[in-house]
């Protein structure tokens, strides 16, 4: 079992700025290289799920329904050319609700485990890909390995500042993709001690 959780943007489309969300469709757009990672994570093996807060709706600056849209807009385009994310997990709660589903908590990875029906520690590989400290966090709090990539919010400051780590920086998802697929010297899925 190999898995890949994806933050969504500035990993899968393009980071609306600091403070900014999606909020329609036609704002809605693919990083360049982004279809084709998802593409051949999928011919390679990998269930994708895409883990995402969007705290947009919860402030109330768009709606449910439009995260929908724009949900399915992506997941369109992602079968149009050849890929496949199992399921989006989203928390639409703001940064103070103490939601179990927003990074850097894990519910939704649990979630995705849940419909996995398996432990996480079952699977081959793991890794957890984002823009941000959060998304890093995220992937460290599940036993994850984790990639940063810089094609979205970049903070790679606040990695230095917080004191986070991961285990690869790389310039966007294409590139992930191929750690990903490839492999590297260290095992996927790190044993809490």
């Amino acid at each position: 079992m190999k898995i890949a959780f994806l933050d969504r943007d500035g990993v899968i489309n393009e980071f609306p700025g600091n403070g900014n969300y999606v909020t329609k469709v036609k704002n809605f757009h693919f990083i360049p290289g982004s279809l084709e990672a998802i593409k051949k994570l999928t011919e390679n093996g990998f269930t994708i799920f895409v883990i995402s807060n969007q705290a947009g709706v919860g402030k109330g600056i768009f709606t449910k329904r439009k995260l929908e849209m724009i949900t399915d807009k992506m997941l369109r385009e992602v079968r149009k050319h050849g890929g496949r994310i199992r399921k989006v997990f989203y928390s639409t709660a703001k940064s103070d609700a103490g939601c179990e589903f927003r990074k850097p908590n894990i519910g939704s990875i649990r979630r995705a485990m849940k419909l996995m029906k398996k432990p996480l520690s079952s699977a081959q590989k793991a890794y957890f890909v984002g823009d941000t400290v959060t998304d890093i966090a995220t992937g460290k709090n599940i036993g994850c390995k984790t990639i940063f990539v810089l094609s979205g919010r970049s903070d790679q400051g606040r990695l230095k500042e917080k004191k986070i780590k991961p285990d690869h920086i790389v310039d966007n998802l294409l590139a992930a993709s191929l750690i990903m697929i490839n492999g590297d010297s260290r095992s996927s899925i790190r044993k809490k001690s």
